[in-house]
């Protein structure tokens, strides 16, 4: 698989988001992550807690070959579904991890030990944790820094990408997530490998632009072009934010033309923006 075909998905699992009860805090800090290393976010899917269309939604996400991090639901609680739905959209069966195991058993353990307690295996609340380490058989644990309770990754059976599962937490998820890009995804890192320049147009319609737009995108295919209409903003009004977006040295000369293109336009611009990741 080359880096130019190579997307990152992310998926939250949760009634508790589609409800408002919880504000997500995934999709922002999943951009960061990414784009300290260099990657960006292709798409988010939100999903409550309805097994149908977590199975649907995990089954796109298999089939469409990305790399994508799913959040939430692995737990062992009844409104818990992702795991089974993992494995169903797979078409295999669970199975309890042996790694995933021993590490549920040493922070049972390490639980009692903190309570004063003596740890007892067999105890039913302690053989039902044990369900936290039930996975799609194939699966590969994620280890957690925060309790040692693993998340685990799938790859489907084409071996072109994987699904990347973690809990909802974010002081558990996030770590997790890192691990996996530091440690399976280091090669695609492009630290400085993207930019973007755009500048303020005052009083355009998008309309006027678009031909602009295709050209410039026409002209340099490896180059995207971008418009961020705003109409309240309190300094600078109604006004459109154009720019293009790609490697640091195919941008200059696209965003030169869509200088060049404004000015024979007769557009008012203001302020010229530039970021790098």
């Amino acid at each position: 698989m080359s880096d130019a075909t190579i997307s990152f998905g992310l998926i939250i699992i949760g009634d508790e988001i589609l409800s408002g009860k919880r504000s997500d805090k995934h999709l922002p800090k999943v951009i960061e992550l990414l784009g300290a290393r260099g990657l960006q976010l292709a798409y988010a899917d939100y999903v409550g807690d309805d097994p149908d269309r977590i199975t649907a939604t995990l089954a796109r996400a298999f089939a469409c070959g990305d790399i994508v991090f799913s959040c939430g639901g692995i737990g062992a609680t009844p409104d818990d579904h992702t795991r089974q739905c993992a494995a169903r959209a797979l078409g295999v069966e669970l199975a309890l991890h042996p790694q995933a195991e021993l590490l549920i058993r040493e922070r049972m353990q390490d639980v009692a030990r903190e309570q004063g307690l003596s740890y007892e295996p067999d105890r039913p609340d302690n053989v039902h944790r044990l369900n936290m380490g039930v996975f799609p058989v194939g699966a590969q644990i994620i280890p957690n820094p925060y309790n040692k309770i693993p998340g685990f990754s799938c790859a489907p059976l084409s071996g072109r990408g994987a699904v990347h599962f973690v809990p909802g937490f974010p002081v558990m998820a996030w770590p997790m997530i890192e691990w996996v890009l530091d440690t399976q995804y280091a090669g695609l890192f492009r630290r400085h490998a993207w930019c973007e320049q755009s500048v303020i147009v005052y009083g355009a319609m998008e309309a006027t632009l678009t031909p602009l737009m295709e050209t410039i995108e026409a002209r340099h295919a490896d180059v995207k072009v971008f418009s961020l209409p705003s109409v309240d903003h309190p300094q600078h009004g109604r006004h459109i934010e154009l720019g293009v977006k790609g490697g640091p040295d195919l941008v200059p000369r696209a965003y030169a033309e869509l200088l060049e293109g404004l000015s024979r336009l007769g557009a008012k611009t203001g302020p010229e923006l530039v970021r790098k990741s």
